[in-house]
């Protein structure tokens, strides 16, 4: 296996420069001038109040002293959570892409190696990466933080580190505050007391943009809007200016009236909808102004950042999974999946149901308004402070407050894992066993699983045949059954998705004879991004009748691929994987990889079970758990993966 652990550290130590240049950035804004002049006024009095300390030459040493300790022990950390992340070359090269600054193409220099971590990623030889046109406007996060007022202190002040650092890796945060039907009391203490807890943690700080929210009068309602949302920014040099300086921007829940000329409280989700819009360059239906481009402009032009994260950040943390435990579902593909979640939401009777509900709605609304390479994490106020929970059997006191404890990472920060990776800390193809690692099963099995959702707008999953009309199951010999050559199918481009994804050309003649009476069926994963065939195999020189009658037709997995653009990337392996193992072979199928094949790592976590063939170039995977348990079954197993006939142009063996 070619496996190099952990980054490249040529790509990961320009990551690194570029979170410390912004760190840089950020400590020459503190040596504004007025940050100096005040520093001037500063003074120390002695105990008799005889003595002042000049300050007009030289710092304050006994407290500037500690204020140097302080932030280099704050700039240790953050670096520490970042490097923390562990992310591949793969992932350091799109993250320098994305907020790195650099234009240039970026491409491996060696072939064949793959950096792969604790989660490693589908990923079939090497890919060129283009980088797109870096626009001016910055890059931000739309936060929306529910129910701050049941927040403790400890709490609070870790989600606002969590977000500068985002912003010290580039992501700045415009904050929704989501407190209810709480009153304007309390809505202005809760904004006043993020933004203090931000200011803690560097400057430039957080501003409150409390007059940025309008209610469209009822005539303007009806012009088009992607967001059909009469809740709109109405002040925008408001937004766009204290993003320009580097703020984070804090928004209540409320908005002025057209009508009434008064402010009322508004849906907080609306509010975030409302932002995404008119970030985007979608929002047409504003009154115009004056130094506004002319609002016949294409959406390029009237927009003002670009929205790569929507962050829920709430007590009942992501979309509960009955799969793992007490923990959340850690990926959801929102074109696959969300009616059946929403569904299943719906009719739940659990007290939090309706909030996880809630939540899928926002994200699933903002993220159509958005470029399909955005994505959205709904996460706990813990878990993104990076807290140990307090309790196991709760996340609230006896006062009614959301609490958390200073104390040992229990897991990786998932925001700021997210922004350096685009994925999720765990797989979603993991099984749960994966999840709960050696190193921490006995922790995990006596506390709470990690309670992070990532949702994204994902793929379509078309199968064929489709087995929530009829399972699959191995067919009678002589009934007909279905074929690559079927009008359902696009076999061209089925046939460039397995050329590009292993870099070989296909022999397709001789696969589709190798295949004719062996078809179980194939997944194509949005418009052939990725796909798997799957068939009924059958020990060597056992009639297919006898097979049959015996109960010895093997599911097996003959073609895994994802396009070059696609891998590690989106999910689109994870995908299909979820879609073979769940739905078509549920019970079990088994595959074979060369021995010295870099996506085995891949293979090996989410299989039940690999062995690597003796005398041959094979590695045999399977997922029915109880296979060793049965000698016919495994004796099969290999008898398959020794003697599946390749299909290759160039006449190679190894497939």
């Amino acid at each position: 296996m070619m496996f190099a652990r952990g980054p490249s550290s040529g790509v990961w130590k320009k990551a690194t420069e570029a979170a410390q240049a912004s760190i840089r950035r950020e400590q020459r804004q503190n040596k504004s001038p007025n940050s100096t002049a005040a520093s001037h006024r500063r003074c120390l009095s002695a105990e008799n109040g005889a003595r002042t300390l000049k300050t007009n030459g030289s710092a304050v040493r006994s407290s500037t002293a500690a204020e140097t300790k302080q932030k280099r022990e704050l700039d240790r950390a953050f670096l520490i959570s970042v490097l923390e992340s562990s992310p591949t070359r793969r992932d350091a090269k799109a993250y320098l892409q994305t907020y790195g600054g650099s234009s240039k193409q970026l491409s491996p220099k060696h072939e064949g190696i793959i950096a792969v971590n604790d989660s490693p990623r589908f990923i079939q030889g090497p890919a060129k990466q283009v980088v797109e046109d870096v626009s001016e406007a910055p890059h931000i996060a739309l936060v929306t933080l529910r129910d701050p007022q049941s927040w403790d202190d400890d709490l609070v002040d870790g989600v606002a580190k969590t977000l500068t650092q985002l912003r010290d890796l580039g992501l700045l945060s415009v904050i929704a505050l989501d407190c209810g039907s709480a009153s304007k009391e309390v809505v202005v203490q809760q904004t006043d007391r993020v933004i203090r807890a931000v200011g803690k943690h560097g400057s430039p700080g957080a501003q409150v943009v409390d007059s940025g929210i309008r209610i469209a009068e009822a005539a303007s309602r009806g012009l088009p809007s992607v967001t059909s949302n009469h809740v709109q920014v109405g002040f925008q040099e408001a937004f766009t200016s204290s993003l320009r300086n580097g703020y984070l921007v804090v928004v209540p829940a409320r908005a002025l009236s057209d009508e009434t000329l008064k402010t009322t409280p508004v849906d907080s989700d609306k509010v975030v909808l409302a932002l995404a819009a008119f970030f985007s360059g979608l929002q047409f239906n504003s009154k115009p102004e004056l130094d506004e481009v002319s609002s016949n402009a294409p959406p390029e032009a009237l927009r003002r950042a670009l929205v790569d994260r929507i962050i829920v950040i709430d007590p009942h943390g992501g979309i509960p999974s009955t799969s793992q435990g007490d923990g959340a579902r850690v990926f959801v593909n929102l074109e696959e999946e969300f009616t059946r979640l929403q569904d299943g939401l719906d009719t739940d009777t659990a007290d939090v149901s309706p909030s996880h509900s809630k939540n899928l709605k926002l994200v699933k609304s903002a993220l159509a308004i958005l470029p399909s390479s955005a994505s959205a994490v709904i996460t706990s106020p813990a878990e993104a402070a990076n807290l140990r929970l307090q309790r196991d059997d709760s996340v609230v006191s006896s006062t009614g407050r959301v609490t958390g404890q200073v104390g040992t990472r229990r897991w990786q920060n998932p925001l700021i894992h997210n922004l350096l990776t685009d994925r999720p800390i765990y797989s979603s193809s993991l099984p749960i066993g994966r999840i709960k690692s050696a190193a921490h099963r006995a922790e995990a099995t006596s506390s709470r699983m990690p309670t992070t959702t990532l949702a994204k707008k994902g793929l379509p999953v078309t199968i064929f045949p489709d087995p929530r009309a009829s399972p699959w199951t191995p067919p009678k010999p002589g009934t007909p059954r279905l074929r690559l050559t079927d009008t359902c199918i696009d076999l061209p481009r089925l046939v460039h998705l397995i050329n590009d994804s292993f870099s070989r050309q296909l022999d397709v003649e001789h696969y589709l004879r190798r295949l004719e009476d062996s078809l179980a069926g194939i997944i194509i994963a949005g418009e052939y991004e990725g796909g798997a065939i799957l068939t009924w195999e059958r020990p060597f020189g056992l009639p297919e009748e006898k097979a049959y009658n015996q109960d010895r037709l093997i599911p097996y997995l003959d073609k895994f691929a994802v396009l070059k653009k696609s891998q590690g990337a989106g999910g689109v392996a994870d995908i299909v994987f979820n879609a073979m193992v769940r739905d078509c072979f549920p019970a079990g199928v088994c595959w074979r990889s060369r021995r010295n094949n870099p996506v085995n790592k891949w293979y090996f976590e989410r299989s039940a079970g690999a062995w690597k063939l003796p005398e041959s170039n094979w590695a045999m995977f399977w997922t029915d758990p109880d296979a060793l348990r049965n000698d016919r079954l495994m004796s099969d197993y290999e008898d398959v993966c020794r003697n599946v006939v390749p299909s290759w142009a160039d006449g190679k063996q190894a497939d």
